[in-house]
């Protein structure tokens, strides 16, 4: 339905940098998701596309035309909040088809379209309801229906399940991904903090720390190739282990020596440091095996078992300040604390970062 182009997009407040330089191309269709640790810019990104913040630098671009300064209401773009933002006193029907009666559509059009969206939602039975009557799932769902009537340009989504608990999440995560499937056309932007609904939702995952952008790509891109410590770090439960280490061996793979482990080889190309250099190796926790022959990637007492029957989370005291270490290995293990425990992994399960932080597959 639209297609959205953000050119060297900056936001400030007096002195302050809140957002700088993004460039994003969101192409027709896309369900696109912004993630990134509280106070990264996200959420004023996305009101920024509404046309709730005033954009400082750069140009908003959406079908072909500038935005910048045209008014929230004729975008085309419909917004869905944390807040489920329900007037009490009217129902489900008269909520979802406010809009519509404000910009005088005719009635049996406006009508239509709300029995389309509340049988799409599964909201038919509850039409004549008032929001006190429905559940915190029911409720968003109207939320996301009244946004659905519109028929806009580009769907919003700011932490829309944030306020649900941990059932209702999963149950309204899984009624947007399929709302998502039969509205293939329409163009989606969600912002969250959880990565769950970041890597089951997105057609793209765009991550931003400190207001910039990080990274793009599919999910699991940015789960195989981390472009960075952070993004590594950021995707992922729980986090991937950084180990510090240095160069010992360059050529056509690159030898390693972890502090803490062995030496250890990692395929990586040849530019990947001179021999000597400081670099820091990520791997995965699940990616961590233990292991009592062979070469380890670390070595370290037992800090905390938890075991959760699926799988066994083994922590290690950490490094310099660092995170702890943290092993996930699936099923039952019976680990005690205290215990000393060597670690290995494969080579293809290592990622590379030199000592700033940025991955050398991406240099």
């Amino acid at each position: 339905m639209a297609e959205l182009l953000l050119t060297n997009v900056s936001k400030s407040y007096g002195p302050v940098d809140v957002l700088r330089d993004i460039n994003l191309h969101i192409e027709t269709g896309e369900l696109i998701v912004f993630v990134g640790p509280s106070g990264c810019g996200k959420s004023t990104l996305l009101r920024m596309i509404a046309g709730l913040e005033r954009i400082t630098g750069g140009v908003l671009e959406i079908d072909g035309e500038k935005m910048n300064d045209v008014p929230p209401a004729q975008r085309g773009i419909a917004m869905v909040f944390q807040s489920y933002a329900l007037y009490p006193h009217m129902t489900v029907r008269d909520n979802m088809s406010f809009g519509m009666k404000i910009a005088k559509r005719p009635k049996d059009e406006i009508e239509k379209s709300v029995e389309n969206a509340a049988r799409m939602l599964q909201l038919t039975p509850y039409l004549d309801r008032l929001p006190k009557a429905l559940s915190g799932g029911q409720r968003q769902r109207v939320a996301i229906g009244r946004a659905i009537v519109r028929d806009p340009k580009v769907f919003l989504f700011d932490e829309p399940l944030s306020n649900l608990d941990a059932a209702l999440r999963v149950a309204t995560r899984i009624e947007i991904a399929q709302l998502k499937e039969r509205m293939a056309s329409s163009t989606m932007i969600y912002v969250t903090h959880d990565q769950v609904e970041a890597m089951t939702l997105a057609t793209r995952i765009v991550v931003l720390n400190g207001g910039n952008i990080e990274q793009v790509g599919t999910p699991l891109e940015l789960y195989e190739r981390p472009a960075n410590v952070f993004v590594g770090r950021f995707i992922g439960s729980p986090s991937m282990n950084i180990f510090k280490a240095r160069v010992v061996e360059t050529g056509a793979t690159t030898g390693v020596e972890v502090e803490g482990g062995g030496h250890t080889r990692i395929e990586v190309p040849s530019q990947a440091g001179d021999q000597g250099a400081a670099v820091r190796v990520g791997v995965r926790s699940e990616d961590l095996v233990p292991t009592e022959a062979g070469e380890a990637l670390y070595e370290g007492e037992v800090s905390m078992v938890e075991a959760l029957g699926e799988t066994t989370l083994l922590y290690f005291a950490p490094q310099d300040g660092e995170d702890p270490i943290i092993a996930k290995l699936p099923g039952i293990h019976r680990f005690k604390r205290g215990e000393k425990v060597r670690l290995a992994a494969t080579p293809d399960k290592l990622h590379l970062f030199d000592d700033a932080g940025r991955s050398y597959l991406h240099r």
